[in-house]
């Protein structure tokens, strides 16, 4: 059991690797931690209609790094609502709202990323490790393996199949 945990640990930082690209400090909200008393909710920021979409997407990165889900959740939010183009806001949204346990917000996450940045090996991951998340191992397998397929030399995608092949052996 202590290596699938480890397993586990090490997949979901790579994961958060994968989503969360480095970012320079800075909070909104200095000192704050997992949204308050209810981690399961996305918190309401004060006055983010003057935080800019480069703001946004930073914070939301740090407070994700630091696992304030609820925090990054709302700057993703902001961000696609002033870059509702770019990809990379809709997969920290989707990873937020994952980490949060609101797979019904991640899922309209994700199908909006589908449609703005395509089915590409990061798409199909994230979605494979939601699915995981959730318990659901058969379609995390699937989607982890579209997206071995498009990127068969990825090292996160690699790990991810491994945490779920433990979770299979545990299963049994």
């Amino acid at each position: 059991m202590h290596a699938l945990t480890q397993s586990w640990r090490s997949g979901a930082l790579a994961l958060a690797l994968l989503v969360v690209p480095l970012a320079g400090c800075g909070s909104l909200l200095p000192g704050a931690s997992t949204n308050g008393n209810n981690s399961l909710t996305v918190a309401q920021l004060p006055d983010v209609g003057d935080v800019t979409a480069d703001q946004a997407l930073s914070q939301a990165r740090d407070h994700f790094r630091n696992s304030d889900y609820g925090y990054s959740a709302a700057l993703y939010q902001r961000y696609v609502s002033l870059s509702p183009k770019d990809p990379q806001g809709y997969v920290g949204l989707a990873a937020s709202y994952d980490r949060l346990g609101r797979f019904d917000l991640s899922d309209r996450a994700y199908q909006t990323l589908l449609q703005v940045g395509g089915g590409t090996a990061q798409y199909y991951n994230n979605v494979g490790y939601s699915y995981l998340l959730r318990g659901n191992l058969t379609a995390a397998l699937t989607n982890f393996r579209s997206a071995h397929k498009l990127d068969p030399n990825s090292v996160v995608i690699e790990n991810n199949l491994q945490i779920l092949s433990n979770a299979y052996a545990a299963k049994a």
